[in-house]
């Protein structure tokens, strides 16, 4: 049986900041901390060892498949920081197209760094993404 690695931890969120090794990737990852935390009002918790997620959900695929994800996140990597939002929302995809230097991957959209993107395109992205899942998976709420 598959085990998801990317599980809820109580981890520190803030140890984890101190230890990203470019001080302005760095300064932008406190930046989305005090973004996503305002925008989603949750508090943020640290997924495996290197996403801070905001909220969760239960999913559960048609295949069987089911397990916990964060509602919204992002992880400060070393080559560019990763914004984990919504997947099959077409809004999305519009917000995006205004959101700023960006390139995107099958979940993630990347940056290199805050100062390439749209903050309030990001907070209407943040938005869409949790309520796209709490009306896609409702026994969460």
């Amino acid at each position: 049986m598959y085990e998801l690695k990317t599980k809820e931890n109580d981890n520190s969120v803030i140890e984890f900041i101190e230890q990203v090794e470019s001080p302005r990737k760095r300064e932008d990852a406190y930046k989305l901390l005090d973004i996503f935390t305002e925008t989603t009002g949750y508090k943020a918790k640290m997924w495996g060892p290197s996403i801070i997620g905001f909220g969760s959900y239960h999913y559960k695929y048609a295949s069987g498949h089911e397990g916990d994800a964060p509602l919204v996140g992002f992880s400060p990597r070393k080559a560019k920081i990763s914004l984990y939002f919504a997947t099959g929302d077409t809004v999305r995809e519009d917000l995006l197209k205004e959101f700023g230097k960006h390139t995107t991957g099958k979940a993630c959209v990347y940056i290199n760094k805050m100062a390439d993107i749209d903050v309030d395109v990001l907070k209407k992205l943040i938005e869409h993404s949790v309520a796209f899942l709490r009306r896609t998976y409702p026994e969460n709420n």
